[in-house]
């Protein structure tokens, strides 16, 4: 299992030291200082979310069996998606230094935070990272219970071939599953003989099902705790999916043995998403998604400069850049779904 999502001259391929077209533009980033690193920024913002995650658990302590708690499962489910976006970071180096620091932070937030296996997700994320949007080598596209091309959805069996002829429809609804997928991922992932530093993994999902559930049933009554779980995990899900969805969803797909290079195998699967502060701030600057895949190590207040330097450099070379409003990007996903699905709904679908 790879033990780090890395940077991105780890993956430029032949070339990337010379004068390929990623090279050039990543002389162009490094000389803008925009590869720093910014431990200031970092300090802040794993200050803040740390404060809101004790800050939102000691209110749910405080109001008790009170009906008011499903409001504090909303805020947690928000809180919760912040600390995914850290662990998120941590796992690009941005934060840390080390690996080993990197390794710690992202066990804390993701395992015992959130209920997340780091490594887990860690090796699913580095081979999207590589293969972003491919059908056979990017497992965000790999057919599950969605699927992603015709091709797909024409070999789709059982439910997969059930949901694919409403997926468009059926989209939203289930990322209210999607935190409940994460855990049940994360435990079996725990079976896995390449799973490094199994120990703390297993201990410290253990702890947070423990710590959760055992806060939920001994404050709550049993009514009121099932409330609060389904209503927490199922917008958390939901704020996951509308964070990661803009990104890739609906841009181009590879199959077999294409491999652009490194730069347009970036940029051409990925979709920006334009926005303020605020858009950064609720998608964790994840709305640059270009330039993250580009440059994956670079800290998160950087890319909004980068963004300047990249779309330039695509202008040049005459390589598409997409970006778009958020709600749009959502609107471009649920066309490519529903075009997916269309062999399974028949020619009057």
């Amino acid at each position: 299992m790879t033990t780090s999502v890395g940077t991105s001259s780890a993956t430029a391929g032949p070339g990337a030291g010379g004068g390929s077209d990623f090279a050039r533009l990543s002389r162009r980033i490094v000389a803008a200082g925009l590869m720093r690193r910014r431990p200031g920024y970092y300090a802040v913002r794993l200050a803040a979310v740390s404060a809101a995650f004790a800050g939102g658990w000691a209110v749910f302590l405080v109001l008790g069996d009170s009906w008011w708690q499903p409001a504090v499962a909303v805020f947690l489910a928000f809180v919760y998606g912040q600390v995914a976006l850290v662990a998120h970071d941590v796992a690009h180096g941005q934060v840390f230094r080390g690996r080993r620091a990197s390794g710690i932070a992202g066990r804390l937030f993701g395992n015992l935070g959130v209920g997340m296996s780091y490594g887990w997700w860690m090796d699913k994320h580095t081979r999207h990272h590589a293969h972003p949007n491919h059908e056979e080598l990017d497992p965000d596209v790999a057919p599950d219970i969605l699927v992603w091309s015709p091709a797909q959805a024409r070999a789709a069996t059982g439910l997969p071939r059930f949901v694919g002829r409403y997926q468009a429809q059926l989209f939203f609804p289930l990322l209210t599953l999607e935190g409940f997928n994460l855990r049940v991922a994360s435990v079996r992932a725990l079976r896995s003989p390449t799973m490094k530093h199994w120990g703390s993994e297993a201990a410290l999902l253990t702890a947070h099902i423990g710590l959760y559930l055992g806060a939920l049933f001994l404050v709550l009554s049993p009514g009121k705790a099932l409330v609060f779980l389904l209503v927490h995990q199922a917008l958390f899900g939901v704020y996951l999916g509308c964070t990661f969805a803009p990104n890739h969803k609906g841009m181009p797909t590879l199959t077999g043995d294409a491999r652009p290079d490194f730069l347009r195998r970036q940029v051409l699967a990925s979709r920006n998403v334009r926005g303020g502060a605020l858009t950064s701030f609720l998608l964790g600057g994840l709305n640059h998604q270009i330039e993250h895949h580009l440059f994956p190590g670079m800290p998160t207040p950087h890319l909004r400069r980068a963004r300047k330097i990249v779309r330039a450099h695509c202008a040049e070379l005459g390589v598409p850049y997409h970006e778009t409003g958020l709600i749009r990007s959502y609107a471009e996903a649920l066309r490519h779904l529903r075009r997916a699905g269309e062999p399974l709904r028949g020619p009057r679908g």
